[in-house]
Parts: C-alpha cells; sequence; structure tokens
C-alpha cells in the first residue's frame, strides 16, 4: 500500500464495514487523477489487440463484460452482448426501508439484500481495489461521495471520473466522511440477477449505490442523479432531466432554451448545429409515402453556446428573482451518436472528438488499438444493424463557448418522439414543428413524459409508454407525488418562460429527424421576443397540444402550413389525425390517473389531471396558471 493510500485511508470516517473493506482488500490504490484511471483502463491486450474485462462466475464459467481498446484520441470501450449496451428502464431497484412508489429488493428477488450486500462487498475485499472520491453533482449543492471497484474496471471509472470529476485524496480534511459510496461488481449480473442490470440504491446516512453492471448509463451516469434527486426531494428543489443552450442570433440578440424529455427526446440534439447538405441547405423532411422533400435555405446559424446537455440543477441558491435558473450538475457530458453515420454530419463534434487535447471515453464504437475512435464508426449488433447507443463522453472543458455560471432561462420546450403516421396507418405524430403550451399543460407533459417511438437510449419498448414523471423517474428513488409537487411549484413560481412542446422524427407522413427543435431553436431566437401575438396561433384541433403557429417564416422563407398543422397533410387528413389524437388522449389519460391515488398531490395538480380525464378544453387549462406568452393585439 503507498503512503499517499495509508495516508488518505486514516483521514476517513466510514461505516466500519466499509472501512474494512478498503483498509483490508487485497490490495487498495487510492486514485486521484484522470490519467491515473486512463492509464489503468487498457494495461495490455490480447492477442485479438483488446483488454478484456472479464471474471469467472461461478456455475456460468469465464465471462466477458466488456473489452477496451486505447484509441490515439481516448479508450474505446464495447460490451459483448447487445442488451448490455443500452440502459434497461427498469434496472433500479432500493433495498432501505424509506418512503418509495419503487421496486424493493425484497418483492423483486424474494431475499434481503443485507445478504448481497455482505457477499458484494467480501468479494471486493478479494480483489484488487481502486478508490477515489467525487462531488456529486458539484461542491455547491451536491454530495460528497467515494468510489469503489476493480482495478480492471477502471474504464468504469475514467467514464464516471469524467462526468462528475475527481477529487485530488491529498487535498481530503482530516476527518473526511464522505455521504455516499458507489460499488463495481460485475459478476453479480450473471450470479444473482439472470444477467439483467441491476443497480440497489440504499439511502440513508450514507448513501450506498451498487453497480452490478459495467455499462455506466444505469450507474456512474444515471446512478449519480438518483443521487441529486434523493437530495433534491429532501431540500425541495428539483435536477431537470434537460439539456439547456444560449443562442446567440448573427444580430446579436439572444435567447436562452432548455429542452427536456425523456431518453432520445431530443435533449443533446438542442446543442448541436442543424445538420445540412453538401450545398449548405437544410433537409426539413421528406415525405415517408411520396419522396417528396422540402428544404430551408438559411445561410448563416445562430452562435450556439451550451449550458447543461442532461442534468440540469435548479437549486434555490441560483435563481435570479423570479426567473427558472439552471446550472450544469456534470463535468462531461454522454452523448449519443447515433444519428452520425458519415464523415461531415457534424462538423463541430467530429472535431471536438477527434482533435481533443486530452484522452476521452467512447462507447459502442467499432476501433482499433491504436487507431483514431470515429464516431460514425458503430458497432454493430447484428449484420447490417447498428448498435443504437454509440456515445462518446465529452467533457464541458473542451466545448467551444460552453457556459460555466447559473444562466436565467427563457424558453422551455418538452421533445416527443414520434412515428410515421398516415390516415392508413394512424399514429401519434399529430404535432406540428412546435406548438405554444399554457404552464399547466407544460406540467402535465412532464407528468406524461412520453418515451415515444424508437428510443434508441433503452431496451426496446412497444408502442409509446411513459419515463415517468419529469422524464427523470427512471431514475428517482422515493415518490411520485413528492416530484410532481417539486415540478408544479417549480412552473408557478418561474414566471417569464415560453413553453414549447416539439415532436421529433416525424410529423405525420413526413420523417424529419431533429429539425423541428433546430428550426425551431433558429426561429425563436431570431425573432428577438418569446412573446406572440394571438393573431400568429390558433387553438390546435388537440387541446393537449395548446397552440398551432398559422404561419412561420424564417429569414423570409416560409415553412409549409403541413409542418405547422399535419391535419393539413393529404396522407394523413383530418380522420388520421383524428385516429392518432385518439391514441395520444388514451395514453395520457392512461398515465395521469394513478396519480389521483396520492393524497400528497397538491390541489392544483389534482385539478389538472382531472381537467385532462374530463377532455379539458385550452381555455380550461390556462385558468390554472397565470401567463404572459401572448401580446396585446
Amino acid at each position: 500500500m503507498s503512503d499517499i493510500t495509508q495516508m488518505t485511508l486514516d483521514k476517513l470516517i466510514l461505516p466500519d464495514d466499509v472501512a474494512d473493506l478498503v483498509r483490508n482488500a487485497k490490495s487498495c490504490t487510492i486514485v486521484s487523477t484522470e490519467k491515473e484511471l486512463y492509464d489503468l483502463s487498457c494495461p495490455e491486450v490480447n492477442e485479438n489487440g483488446v483488454f478484456e474485462v472479464a471474471y469467472d462466475v461461478p456455475d456460468v464459467g469465464r465471462v466477458v463484460e466488456a473489452t477496451v481498446v486505447r484509441a490515439r484520441n481516448g479508450i474505446v470501450i464495447n460490451y459483448m452482448e447487445p442488451y448490455m449496451r443500452r440502459r434497461d428502464p427498469d434496472c433500479l431497484v432500493m433495498a432501505d426501508d424509506l418512503p418509495t412508489d419503487k421496486p424493493r429488493f425484497i418483492d423483486r428477488y424474494n431475499k434481503e439484500f443485507s445478504e448481497v450486500r455482505r457477499r458484494t462487498l467480501d468479494w471486493l475485499k478479494e480483489q484488487d481495489l481502486l478508490v477515489y472520491f467525487i462531488h456529486a453533482g458539484g461542491v455547491i449543492t451536491g454530495m460528497d461521495g467515494m468510489v469503489v471497484l476493480p482495478t480492471n474496471t477502471a474504464c468504469f471509472g475514467f467514464t464516471l471520473a469524467l462526468l462528475q470529476g475527481i477529487i485530488d485524496a491529498s487535498t481530503l480534511p482530516d476527518n473526511y466522511q464522505p455521504k455516499a459510496a458507489i460499488y463495481v461488481a460485475p459478476p453479480f449480473r450473471g450470479t444473482d440477477f439472470d444477467g439483467k442490470q441491476v443497480v440497489v440504491h440504499s439511502r440513508g446516512d450514507f448513501y450506498e449505490m451498487f453497480s452490478f453492471n459495467l455499462y455506466p448509463g444505469p450507474s456512474a451516469k444515471k446512478g449519480v442523479y438518483s443521487m441529486l434527486l434523493t437530495l433534491g426531494e429532501i431540500e425541495n428543489w428539483v435536477t431537470m432531466h434537460c439539456s439547456a443552450v444560449r443562442v446567440v442570433t448573427p444580430y446579436d440578440t439572444e435567447v436562452t432554451m432548455a429542452h427536456e424529455g425523456a431518453s432520445g427526446g431530443g435533449k443533446s440534439e438542442l446543442l448541436e448545429y442543424v445538420h445540412r447538405q453538401i450545398d449548405n441547405t437544410i433537409l426539413i423532411g421528406t415525405n415517408t409515402i411520396t419522396g417528396e422533400e422540402q428544404v430551408l435555405d438559411v445561410p448563416v446559424n445562430c452562435e450556439l453556446h451550451p449550458i447543461v446537455d442532461d442534468m440540469a440543477l435548479c437549486h434555490p441558491n441560483f435563481r435570479k428573482d423570479d426567473r427558472l435558473t439552471l446550472f450544469d450538475a456534470e463535468l462531461a457530458w454522454f452523448v449519443r451518436v447515433d444519428h452520425i453515420l458519415k464523415y461531415g454530419t457534424d462538423p463541430h463534434l467530429e472535431g471536438e472528438t477527434i482533435n481533443t487535447e486530452i484522452p476521452l471515453a467512447f462507447l459502442n464504437l467499432d476501433t482499433k488499438n491504436g487507431s483514431t475512435a470515429l464516431i460514425w464508426e458503430h458497432t454493430m449488433d447484428a449484420p447490417g444493424k447498428r448498435c443504437p447507443n454509440p456515445r462518446v463522453v465529452l467533457p464541458r472543458r473542451i466545448v467551444p463557448g460552453v457556459v460555466n455560471d447559473p444562466v436565467a432561462i427563457d424558453v422551455r420546450s418538452f421533445g416527443i418522439r414520434t412515428p410515421p403516421s398516415t390516415r392508413e396507418q394512424p399514429g401519434y405524430a399529430v404535432f406540428g414543428l412546435f406548438h405554444i403550451i399554457p404552464p399547466a399543460l407544460a406540467w402535465l407533459w412532464r407528468v406524461i413524459a412520453p418515451r415515444g417511438y424508437a428510443n434508441p437510449s433503452v431496451i426496446d419498448t412497444e408502442g409509446i409508454v411513459s419515463e415517468g414523471i419529469g422524464s427523470y423517474w427512471p431514475f428517482a428513488t422515493g415518490r411520485m407525488a413528492p416530484q410532481a409537487n417539486l415540478l408544479l411549484d417549480q412552473i408557478v413560481n418561474t414566471k417569464k418562460i415560453l413553453y414549447l412542446l416539439i415532436p421529433n422524427q416525424h410529423i405525420g407522413a413526413w420523417k424529419v429527424g431533429f429539425k423541428p427543435e433546430w428550426i425551431t431553436r433558429e426561429y425563436i431566437a431570431r425573432r428577438g421576443s418569446i412573446k406572440f401575438h394571438k393573431s400568429m396561433v390558433q387553438p390546435a384541433r388537440c387541446s393537449l397540444l395548446g397552440y398551432s403557429l398559422k404561419k412561420l417564416s424564417i429569414e423570409k422563407q416560409a415553412i409549409h402550413e403541413f409542418f405547422l398543422r399535419p391535419e393539413t397533410q393529404p396522407e394523413l387528413g383530418f380522420d388520421g389525425y383524428d385516429a392518432g389524437v385518439q391514441q395520444l388522449v388514451d395514453f395520457c389519460k392512461r398515465t395521469v390517473e394513478p396519480y389521483l391515488q396520492f393524497d400528497d398531490l397538491l390541489p392544483m395538480g389534482r385539478q389538472i389531471i382531472e381537467c385532462c380525464l374530463n377532455d379539458g378544453s385550452l381555455e380550461d387549462y390556462e385558468s390554472f396558471i397565470p401567463y404572459d406568452t401572448f401580446k396585446e393585439e
């Protein structure tokens, strides 16, 4: 044991069995830098040119969880099973006795977690361990934690250190007492959990999270999110599941925008410049029936200054006046690159990941040891089938123009993935390019939180399902009603916000990808005001969609009305539209009705949900919370 390791361990105040683990393991090394974890991530390669993260699992045999190669621009991690390349939305279970609406370990597995915990610590004690320290969520509002993992899983540790930072152990004070611990023990996926992703949370004075799988999405990424949601539920603040950007127009005006939604809802895409064709035009969409294309010629992009990619602290200490104010909860971003299919698709992101001054972490890319990791070279799930969830962990400090201070938000949008929809095969792609909605509907959509069509980030589900309150419910550890109340209070108490709904993938019969989000961002910023004249809008045919635009022009180019009001598309029509709306309404009612069982749901929240169940009008929704979106005529 090195002197720095011994000195650090002597400073710590830990629960007895955790102290015994780190002091009496086979070996224990305290790590203080990303570089140490990076160097240990791929210490050697085998005859196949990869480092294998492998274990001898009782009654199973040797299991290779992942392979790691060292590229010129970072490490590349690949998982053997396609299932392990995406987050399982049902992986979180609770092992404490505190109030929760999440499944408890004993109910799901018919045994006490204490026995599994003991075996996990015993197994870790037999390993060569790495230990390091983090501020989960940052030093202002976060939770001091420690990470304990086998040395051969340093790739996981490197990914987490990029996302949440790493504390120099020499700077820890005497009698340092972490409030949380993250343990990594992949073999238990095979011995105890039928090969499934499982992340176990135990809250309390010493918060423990056990990651029984090596894919970092449910644990290194969303597991830390769980810790912040737990802290916020206690202290009455929210960590929003959103991205945010400051948009500066060619005319030097600016607007700040936050975009929420389930995984795949367009959060990371908000920070991307609009994808262009070779001739610099923007392909708005392609008709899936006729093949017709609609293009837009906007010669100059607005300038983007990223604020947040996925997890935004909304702590009261940050609030400016009565405006929603955000601060990034991460030091790096877990960016999905499934839509980067060839060189030149996104030159900005491609340049940041290829010509990087620091090593990055890439996931699910086809890369050889010693080569350059290219974000369009995706691992194949099967012959001819790309992995839908390739990722790069992108540190904020290398992102040009990134904003490092708390920022007040002007526009708050919510994204939903939508399927192709026609008269013959109606679906819920009944959203126009964007919709303006009153605050009560903004809250309702955050309760509904649809995961939507062909989600690339999580295990496949059939049809439209809810991601749960705030679209962050899969990561929350507590109860639904308090989280719903926190979001409602947040909306009521933050003024001067324009609320939008924005679809992606399809508008009726037109395949549009993320163009609605990018065009909306460019349009709203160029307007110079977040207020609209009432004459510019009309109530949508479905009251849940608020207002549709009558017309929209950007740089003097009109967007066709069938992108604003899809019922005007001949391939969809009013009958196809109404059939799709019925699907959407039925889903929304199924999703919100269970909230009425909670006695502690705020009265206004109960009234908004009852309004939905009773097919309330747009005027009904507008009556709940005053708002100031529209200008006087």
